[in-house]
C-alpha cells in the first residue's frame, strides 16, 4: 500500500474508529514497508520518529513512513488493530493498553516493549498574566488537557483528580488541543493554561516562552505524585525541568515524569524486531542530532521496571547481548 494512501486511512481511522484491514507481518516483511505511529507535530515523538524512519529506509532495508497521531493512546489503539507496526508510547498508556484498562477497556492490546527511550515530563504551562500558580488554581479557568488520544490527557486527568478538581465541572472551559494549538490559543487570549507531556525542550512551549510580551510560568505539581502512584501504580516519578530550559523560565519546575518506550505487537517476527533495534541503537547519535532527547536513549535505561510491560523476546535477547542488566 503506498505510504500516502496508508497515512490517509490511518488518519481517518484514528478519528472515526473505522475498522480497516491490517497488513500482516508476513506481508510487511515481503513488501519491506513499516509504519511508525508518533504523535503531534509540536512534540518530540514526531521528529524522533522521522529520524528513525530515515535510518530504517536508508540502512535498515525497509520503506518506513511516519504517522502523525494524537499520541500514545491513539498509537496503541492503532497497534492493537494492526494498522501500524511500531509505536512511541508512554509507559502508563502501555500498561493500560496491555491490561485493557481505561481507554482500552474490553480491547487489550498485545503490545511488547522493544526499547526504553527518554523520560517524558508533565508540563503544566501558563503565563504570569493568568494569575495561575498551582493546579488547584486552575479552577474556573480555560484549560486544555491535551489532544484526543494522547497520553497527555491520561496524565492530566490523573493530576487534576489528585488536586481535588473535576475535569468536567471545575473549569470555565476545557479544550482538547495539541500543544501547538494550545500555545496559539494562549497567545490569542482564548486559553489560560494547558498540559503537555513530552521530552524537553518541546517546540510549542519554546514558542510560547519566546513570544513578545509573554512571561511563561511552569506550574509545580510534584506534591501530587504519591497520591497518583497510590491509585495508579509506580509508573510516575518526580523530576525537575531546570530554569532556563524555556525562554523566560525563571525557576526550576518540579514535576511528574514517566518513561517512554518503543513497542510492537507480540507477533512481530524476531528478525524484524532485531533489525529495528540494531538500526535504532547503532544510529542513536543521529537521533540525538534530530532532537536533544535522542541523546537519552541509553543502555542503562533498558530495565524491565522502566519498560512497564513485557519485552518482546527478540528485544530481550538483543539488549542482553549488548550488556544491559534488564532486571
Amino acid at each position: 500500500m503506498p505510504s500516502l494512501t496508508r497515512r490517509g486511512l490511518l488518519a481517518g481511522a484514528a478519528t472515526s474508529g473505522l475498522a480497516l484491514p491490517a497488513l500482516t507481518h508476513a506481508a510487511l516483511a515481503q513488501s519491506g514497508q513499516i509504519s511508525i505511529a508518533t504523535g503531534t507535530t509540536g512534540g518530540v515523538y514526531y521528529p524522533l520518529g522521522g529520524g528513525l524512519a530515515n535510518m530504517l529506509s536508508r540502512s535498515g532495508g525497509m520503506s518506513a513512513t511516519v504517522e502523525v497521531t494524537g499520541g500514545s493512546v491513539a498509537n496503541l489503539q492503532l497497534l492493537g488493530a494492526g494498522r501500524v507496526d511500531l509505536v512511541f508510547a508512554q509507559v502508563d498508556a502501555a500498561v493500560d493498553a496491555v491490561r485493557g484498562n481505561d481507554r482500552f477497556k474490553g480491547r487489550p492490546v498485545p503490545a511488547r516493549a522493544i526499547a526504553v527511550l527518554y523520560t517524558n515530563r508533565m508540563q503544566a504551562v501558563t503565563t504570569t498574566a493568568s494569575g495561575i500558580t498551582s493546579i488547584a488554581g486552575m479552577k474556573d479557568k480555560r484549560v486544555s488537557t491535551g489532544a484526543p488520544g494522547s497520553a497527555t490527557e491520561v496524565m492530566a486527568f490523573r493530576l487534576i483528580e489528585a488536586a481535588g478538581l473535576d475535569r468536567d465541572k471545575s473549569f470555565r472551559a476545557r479544550e482538547r488541543l495539541s500543544p501547538a494549538e494550545s500555545t496559539n490559543a494562549v497567545k490569542d487570549g482564548k486559553l489560560d493554561t494547558y498540559f503537555f507531556v513530552s521530552g524537553v525542550p518541546t517546540s510549542a512551549i519554546t514558542d510560547l516562552g519566546a513570544s513578545p510580551g509573554v512571561q511563561i510560568q511552569m506550574i509545580d505539581h510534584d506534591e501530587y505524585i504519591p497520591r497518583i502512584v497510590e491509585k495508579y501504580g509506580p509508573v510516575y516519578f518526580p523530576e525537575v525541568i531546570p530554569a532556563g530550559t524555556y525562554p523566560g523560565q525563571k525557576t526550576d519546575n518540579r514535576q511528574m515524569s514517566v518513561a517512554n518506550i518503543l513497542a510492537v505487537r507480540e507477533d512481530m517476527p524476531e528478525a524484524m524486531v532485531t533489525t529495528l533495534l540494531k538500526t535504532a541503537w547503532e544510529g542513536r547519535q543521529e537521533l540525538g542530532q534530530v532532537h536533544a532527547e535522542g541523546r537519552n536513549f541509553r543502555l542503562e535505561a533498558q530495565k524491565s521496571a522502566a519498560a512497564g510491560i513485557e519485552w518482546h523476546p527478540a528485544a530481550k535477547a538483543y539488549w542482553t547481548a549488548q550488556g544491559a542488566q534488564l532486571a
